[in-house]
């Protein structure tokens, strides 16, 4: 028990040396990743399903032998029946949920992954019961029936899992060697039976922090590829990743989708009149503004130099015009020359324009930025290129 203890105060200072509070909430929560993140985490986590899957697809059935050889034959074939049925659902999840990358699939595969061992333990567990083990070769090998719950919430630890993840998949396997010993099916001596429930529980805790700081870590390096060193927005591989994802959920929900395309004027003369450091000061700038106005579920990515994509999820042109409007009203702060530092936009939506792909969808929000710029600079053109604002350059973004 003490080095359990002593486990969970290391893993804690571990997965929480050096947080934020707002990420180590990220670590509590399923809802608080980006959708990248969660992506990324649902392909790890379904891979390993299926990996674990088919090992106890092929563990399960080698040990049927030495249920024959330890019990009497009619324990034992109830027993092997038993391993071959749970065989075949391993088999069945380890052939499964291929080619997704969805969290409620991946959360799925999990709840499986735990569900046919947990079954296999509350049906064994009374079957074993049933029949007299006195022999202590017997006692061994059902002991290890036992520890079947034991096995499960250890391997919890291999999933980027959060903490209310870890609770509630490890509930049903800790309530389920509970129920074994209120029945009176337990295996063991009803006390040790409930200091070993102590144990699991423990186990579990321990199996979910390393869950928690496996999540933390693969978080950390999804950002760290991600994102734009400068200006810390999606870098345009990733970003388009993400563009292609929302664009096919909004066209199979059947949702609006709007896109702002933006690039920052006279960004050139910066870089020429007073050095590329302060190019990058404003682009930081620029970009922090940017991400201040936008929702927890938009996109910001760098397409490239001084333009910027901001996607706008379940947004239609009113909304879109809302959030440039904020953008505006901010502003995108100053130029070394102190002036404003301004921006050309244009804005396109999926359902609006009649658009039927992201590069589509990109190439006309890019078309009205263009026409923006080339019609004066610092304003925004929006679907059906009408101009949503217009502003003299003496004034403030």
């Amino acid at each position: 028990m003490l080095v359990l203890k002593a486990v969970i105060k290391k893993i804690l200072a571990i997965v929480f040396s050096g947080m934020t509070m707002s990420e180590i909430f990220d670590l509590f929560l399923p809802t608080r990743q980006s959708a990248f993140v969660q992506r990324r985490r649902s392909l790890l986590i379904l891979s390993r399903v299926r990996l674990v899957a088919l090992t106890f697809a092929v563990l399960t059935p080698l040990w049927i032998p030495v249920d024959l050889v330890i019990f009497e034959t009619t324990l034992a074939m109830y027993l092997a029946a038993l391993r071959v049925m749970a065989s075949i659902a391993f088999v069945l999840l380890a052939l499964s949920f291929r080619g997704s990358d969805s969290v409620t699939v991946a959360r799925w595969g999990l709840i499986w992954l735990l569900t046919i061992p947990t079954v296999f333990f509350l049906i064994s567990h009374p079957l074993l019961a049933q029949f007299a083990i006195n022999d202590p070769a017997q006692q061994v090998i059902a002991a290890g029936y036992a520890f079947l719950p034991f096995v499960m919430v250890a391997g919890l630890s291999v999933f980027p899992i959060t903490a209310l993840e870890g609770a509630l998949l490890g509930l049903p396997l800790i309530l389920a060697y509970f129920l074994t010993g209120v029945l009176g099916y337990q295996l063991l001596p009803f006390a040790s039976h409930l200091g070993a429930q102590w144990l699991l529980l423990l186990l579990a805790m321990v199996a979910t922090l390393a869950g928690m700081s496996q999540l933390h870590f693969m978080s950390q390096l999804v950002d760290q590829s991600s994102h734009d060193g400068l200006t810390r927005a999606y870098n345009r591989r990733v970003g388009e990743e993400m563009l292609v994802q929302q664009f096919v959920t909004a066209a199979r929900s059947k949702i609006p989708l709007s896109l702002a395309f933006v690039d920052l004027d006279n960004f050139k003369s910066i870089n020429d009149k007073y050095g590329h450091e302060e190019g990058d000061n404003a682009l930081r700038i620029a970009s922090t503004s940017l991400r201040k106005v936008l929702r927890r579920g938009d996109i910001l990515i760098r397409w490239g130099g001084e333009e910027f994509i901001a996607v706008m999820p379940n947004t239609d042109p009113p909304g879109a015009a809302i959030a440039i409007a904020r953008l505006r009203s901010a502003g995108l702060g100053m130029r070394p020359d102190g002036l404003p530092l301004t921006a050309s936009v244009g804005v396109a939506e999926r359902i609006t324009d009649g658009i039927e792909t992201w590069n589509e969808l990109v190439e006309r929000a890019d078309q009205r930025m263009y026409a923006a710029k080339q019609s004066g600079k610092n304003r925004v053109i929006g679907c059906g290129d009408k101009v949503l604002a217009e502003t003299a350059a003496s004034e403030a973004v």
